[in-house]
């Protein structure tokens, strides 16, 4: 099974109700990882954000003060863990979130409203 239908396929009740199952927990703690780099986490606004549902890296890579390597280094970090995929056209690559992961991740962290 490849990672990212390994991704989908996860699923568990918020973990302030019960222990996240280890698989799940292997499964969804790259992509909490890569969202624990600032620039990462910015990116990933950036994509998920975007109006048309992509973007450009010719749009990423000037909102930060980095090279364009670095700002590759972590787009690939968010597309290794699953976040994100992308898609070459010509010179330049369009990203894109990948929603049921970041709604799996959401759902773990949900907490019921305080009574």
């Amino acid at each position: 099974m490849s990672k990212q239908a390994a991704q989908e396929e996860v699923c568990c009740p918020p973990l302030a109700e019960r222990r996240v199952p280890a698989e799940a927990a292997a499964v969804l703690a790259p992509a909490f990882k890569a969202l624990g780099d600032p620039v990462r986490l910015q990116l990933m606004s950036m994509i998920a954000s975007a109006e048309s549902g992509e973007i450009c890296v010719c749009d990423l890579t000037p909102a930060f003060d980095l090279t364009g390597p670095t700002i590759s280094h972590h787009l690939r970090t968010l597309r290794e863990a699953g976040l994100v995929d992308a898609e070459r056209r010509g010179t330049w690559v369009y990203y894109r979130a990948r929603p049921a992961i970041l709604r799996q991740l959401a759902a773990l962290l949900t907490v019921a409203p305080a009574a």
